[in-house]
């Protein structure tokens, strides 16, 4: 069995979430666009949807500055925790940290000028309530900017996944792909309807792209980032009795692939949408 396949990783350890810090490479070009869009102004109070570690959460607060509010709400307990030590080590005094979910925000009717969410909005369980809810608390004229990856997200990976279960005639599991997929990665349009839908005008969509590169498919297995949050879900795929097979020979194929071509580049295109709420 390869080593990659074990996966074991308590999210609520505090040594463990100390050192996903390090793991801001993933959180850093859908935040940098978003904050390229966000409009800073004096005397608002915003909201960041999903703030997980505290990016970009406490970016934005400090650059907001004294005379702005700033809540955060997320559902991890204990980034939650990690999130307020950071805060008190950066001396911020605008910020107020919620636990909970966006399904539910605990914050009044028309009481938010901003609010944004990297890459956080696709990882809610009810895009719709969400949307709902954000559009409740949003005041008039509110601005809301949200980032979050694509479907075609790291499909050099996703390809050779369906090719090796393709060859052994796992068509179902194939389906299961597709679904995981979109169950995490709405289509633009799909997500531009929840908005329109709950009172916002979308003012513009930036489209952009980068690449996780890698030695190659040995080196990426193994990486900290894809084990802690991506090897899991993939693995939930297919039947646990052949997962060790099914993933070393997607491994095997992933590193021919990368002789071939020099490199393992798995693509992340992204989208970020700024909203305005009527």
């Amino acid at each position: 069995m390869s080593k990659f396949i074990k996966t074991n990783y308590d999210l609520n350890d505090k040594e463990i979430v100390s050192v996903i810090d390090e793991l801001s490479l993933w959180a850093a070009p859908f935040g940098l666009k978003l904050l390229e869009t966000i409009k800073l102004k004096k005397n608002i109070t915003a909201l960041d949807i999903g703030f997980g570690l505290g990016f970009p959460l406490l970016e934005v607060a400090m650059r907001l500055g004294k005379t702005c509010k700033v809540y955060g709400i997320d559902p991890w307990k204990a980034a939650v925790e990690r999130a307020k030590f950071k805060a008190t080590i950066y001396e911020l005094k605008n910020v107020e940290f919620i636990l909970g979910t966006a399904e539910s925000i605990p914050l009044p009717d028309k009481s938010i000028d901003l609010i944004f969410s990297n890459n956080g909005i696709n990882n809610v369980d009810d895009l719709e309530k969400t949307f709902m809810e954000c559009s409740r608390v949003s005041k008039p004229k509110a601005q809301f900017v949200f980032s979050f990856n694509l479907g075609g997200t790291m499909i050099e990976f996703y390809n050779v996944f369906k090719e090796v279960l393709n060859d052994k005639g796992m068509l179902t599991e194939v389906g299961n792909i597709k679904e995981h997929i979109y169950k995490k990665r709405k289509p633009i349009s799909e997500v531009r309807k929840f908005v329109e839908e709950n009172g916002f005008i979308v003012n513009n969509i930036i489209e952009d792209e980068f690449c996780y590169r890698f030695t190659d498919g040995t080196a990426m297995m193994n990486h900290f980032l894809i084990r802690l949050a991506f090897l899991d879900s993939w693995k939930d795929l297919i039947p646990e009795k052949r997962q060790a097979e099914i993933f070393d020979e997607i491994e095997s194929k992933l590193n021919k692939f990368a002789q071939n071509s020099g490199e393992l580049k798995l693509t992340i295109p992204f989208a970020v949408f700024d909203c305005r709420k009527l």
